[in-house]
């Protein structure tokens, strides 16, 4: 007697990301770009998705990489975001595999908290908003003022900038 066996239902398999084409590291290195403009403007997802033409969650998913963006949409954005095409493309370059810029940026962060990294932005985005340059200055002198009373600031125990303070 002969076994039955069933036929089992086969799925297709899944389209791999990028399957259509282009590298998928370029479509989250746009994503993060527009994210990083949009902050640096201080404007929502909700606001940036309603004035190209998309839903918020669709921005999510274009500001992450899951899904890219079109020629259209990317088109809106830069208007919108008021900078040229070539502003989402900046640092990419064309080796195989992707890499992101190899040139070190002149300064680093050591902020890995995504709050953290919004927070700075606005508190640079404020400070350039001071015009007189003097009151600039007075404002870095504070903020390392604050940071010495912080125990667990790097600059705590470092010596005062400037020129040594004239003994009476």
């Amino acid at each position: 007697m002969a076994a039955k066996t069933k036929a089992k239902a086969t799925t297709p398999p899944k389209k791999k990301r990028g399957s259509r084409g282009g590298d998928p590291a370029v479509d989250e290195y746009v994503g993060n770009r527009v994210r990083l403009r949009r902050v640096e403007l201080g404007m929502s997802q909700q606001e940036l998705a309603r004035l190209i033409g998309i839903t918020f969650q669709q921005l999510q998913k274009n500001e992450r990489g899951v899904n890219r963006l079109s020629a259209s949409r990317m088109y809106e954005a830069a208007r919108v975001l008021d900078v040229p095409i070539g502003y989402f493309f900046e640092g990419v370059t064309n080796a195989k595999p992707l890499v992101i810029s190899a040139k070190k940026p002149e300064y680093s962060l050591p902020i890995a908290d995504e709050a953290a990294k919004r927070e700075t932005l606005e508190l640079v985005t404020a400070y350039y908003d001071i015009r007189d340059r003097k009151l600039r200055q007075q404002m870095v002198g504070t903020m390392r003022a604050l940071a010495r009373t912080d125990t667990d600031s790097p600059i705590h125990d470092r010596p005062r900038r400037g020129r040594p303070r004239k003994k009476k």
